[in-house]
């Protein structure tokens, strides 16, 4: 089957914005939460098991139509962040939901207040849902009342869920002018940055400075949401909450200690030289005396090769194959149930993602595809996601999905297959080199660079609660940048605006890390897999199918993998350090 670059459907979610079968599942929720609000004086500590669990079956069938309803507005909004029916929706939804999680809430503070004893009896029961329901305790230091539960949840859609749709609306509706063959185009944010992978060093250049004089321009405003944002985080979690810091309530929701964050942090920061003695040597092959900040992904050889889409794509169904039939097929699935959006338009969200509905459901795919071997591995990678869903798709809808430092596990292997497959494959040494470099160049995008916004999340957040200014904040990425880079790169001004054009630290405050985190661990387990060949393949199958059904550190525990160690994470830095030493070998 030949596959062309389309848009997706949402059918297999709902027909559309006026479907009589998106109004029903409104109806639906309303009535399964008023049928779940008459269980409230029926929750007993002593309650028998299998009445306990006819409850959080209840609560996960409302869970699932949400999640339904939520995806439809979420994926249509990404297609078009201008469509007013989408945002429109999205506002709905988020009140909506918002409204339906106070009506339920009292399950969740009743079942963190039973005791021991008895939590202990339910979980031991309660099958696949235990890891989420041993979960929900770990909050219970951190739950307010009832009350207050119900305003932060109101709050929060009116507050910090409607300023990031506000982020996107008005980031994804930048126009960029941009000069090449001889006329002025307008470009979006995902083409103007493929041409900083161009070999013409001006056309690197000019692509950033296009890109944050765009958001320089906004970047005073852009800050100051990201400001209301970081106060919103630091006035719940720790005011509000009592977390330790503000990293730690994103750790306990990811269920990673924070001392095993901190080791990774810590490492990343010691073997920053690595990457310092990279880029002084990828300055001697393209030529030039010292490597400018615009110069960091440039290809190290004029190859240009271009990957036609279905080609692209039979090449990654290949590179699975190799690996094991049934990730190939998962991999297809996603592209004949046409659930895969690869176009290019304006007013699309820029990058890549994979958005997972359902245990049940074929997960999303968005690409913004350009033809280049850097978007055949965004294919490969965010494919790798849908599969990791696929795999844990016989959990329920609260333990298939994985938690964020696991979640690139399966996203960062299929890249790392498909970079085989392709050297295995090609015979011009010129592209070869390419291929080299450019994992390099990988590994410094998603491990030392998010380490480092990582850390200054850490930083801005403290800033901003001592009412630091957006200029002084944007002086603290600029040093930040300064720290990574040493003298090996030479730094324009305007990198100073670079945070206010990464989405990740306005929704998801501190995911970033749990980039570094999948890399660092994928670098083990291929390890792992060059050395074992067949019997690696059940350790890491067995990995991606526990989805979210129990704690990350626990998972790995079962592969000989201690998250907590610097050892483990060093090891992981040691590969590449090994790689490098083996380009400053090359002629």
């Amino acid at each position: 089957m030949t596959y062309t670059q389309t848009s997706w459907s949402l059918a297999d979610l709902f027909p559309g914005f006026d479907s009589p079968d998106l109004e029903a599942a409104f109806d639906k929720v309303e009535e399964q939460v008023t049928s779940f609000e008459g269980v409230r004086g029926r929750l007993k500590s002593e309650m028998e098991a299998q009445q306990f669990l006819d409850v959080v079956r209840a609560s996960e069938e409302t869970a699932r139509i949400v999640s339904k309803l939520y995806s439809f507005a979420g994926l249509s909004f990404a297609a078009d962040t201008q469509d007013q029916a989408a945002q429109t929706l999205v506002g709905r939804i988020e009140q909506f939901a918002a409204e339906m999680r106070n009506r339920t809430l009292f399950f969740s503070l009743w079942w963190k207040d039973v005791d021991d004893q008895n939590a202990k009896r339910l979980m031991d029961a309660a099958g696949d849902y235990r890891y989420y329901l041993e979960e929900m305790r770990h909050f219970k230091p951190h739950t307010l009342s009832e009350a207050e539960e119900k305003i932060v949840n109101l709050k929060n859609v009116t507050g910090v869920s409607a300023l990031n749709t506000l982020y996107d609306s008005i980031t994804n509706r930048y126009v960029f002018k941009f000069e090449a063959d001889g006329e002025i185009k307008e470009l979006t944010e995902s083409e103007l940055q493929a041409y900083r992978y161009s070999s013409d060093p001006d056309q690197r250049a000019r692509s950033y400075q296009e890109q944050f004089r765009v958001f320089g321009a906004d970047g005073p405003i852009l800050g100051q949401m990201y400001q209301a944002i970081a106060r919103d985080w630091h006035n719940e979690n720790l005011l509000l909450r009592k977390f330790a810091g503000p990293i730690s309530a994103r750790n306990l929701g990811n269920d990673i200690p924070d001392e095993a964050v901190n080791a990774l942090l810590d490492v990343a920061r010691q073997n920053i030289n690595i990457f310092q003695r990279y880029f002084k040597l990828k300055a001697k092959f393209l030529g030039i005396e010292k490597l400018r900040r615009y110069d960091i992904y440039a290809p190290v050889a004029k190859a240009g090769k271009k990957f036609e889409f279905d080609a692209a794509a039979q090449m990654v169904f290949e590179a699975f194959d190799s690996f094991d039939p049934k990730i190939a097929e998962l991999a297809r699935r996603v592209f004949d149930q046409n659930h895969l959006d690869g176009e290019i338009r304006k007013g699309k969200t820029g990058g890549a993602f994979c958005w997972s509905v359902a245990p049940e459901m074929t997960p999303y795919v968005l690409l913004n595809y350009q033809g280049r071997a850097r978007d055949a591995a965004v294919m490969a990678h965010e494919l790798g996601h849908a599969i990791h869903s696929m795999l844990a798709g016989h959990h329920s809808a609260f333990t298939f999905q994985s938690s964020l430092p696991l979640a690139e596990t399966a996203s960062t292997f299929g890249e790392m297959m498909l970079t085989d497959k392709l050297l295995g494959e090609e015979a011009d040494e010129a592209v070869r080199r390419d291929i080299l470099f450019k994992q390099v160049d990988d590994a410094y995008a998603t491990i030392m660079r998010q380490s480092y916004f990582a850390m200054f999340e850490k930083q801005a957040h403290e800033m901003i609660q001592k009412n630091a200014s957006v200029d002084e904040i944007s002086a603290a990425y600029f040093e930040n940048l300064k720290e990574q880079f040493g003298d090996a790169v030479e730094l324009g001004e305007e990198f100073k605006w670079e945070w206010v054009s990464i989405p990740h630290i306005y929704h998801t405050p501190f995911y970033v890390y749990a980039y570094a985190f999948g890399q660092l661990l994928v670098l083990s387990l291929y390890q792992q897999f060059k050395a074992e060949g067949n019997s690696f393949k059940p350790r890491y199958l067995k990995i991606l199918s526990a989805g979210g059904s129990e704690a990350p550190a626990r998972i790995l525990s079962e592969a000989g993998i201690d998250i907590r160690s610097a050892k483990f994470w060093q090891g992981g830095f040691d590969v590449l350090e090994k790689l490098v030493s083996e380009l400053e070998k090359l002629k």
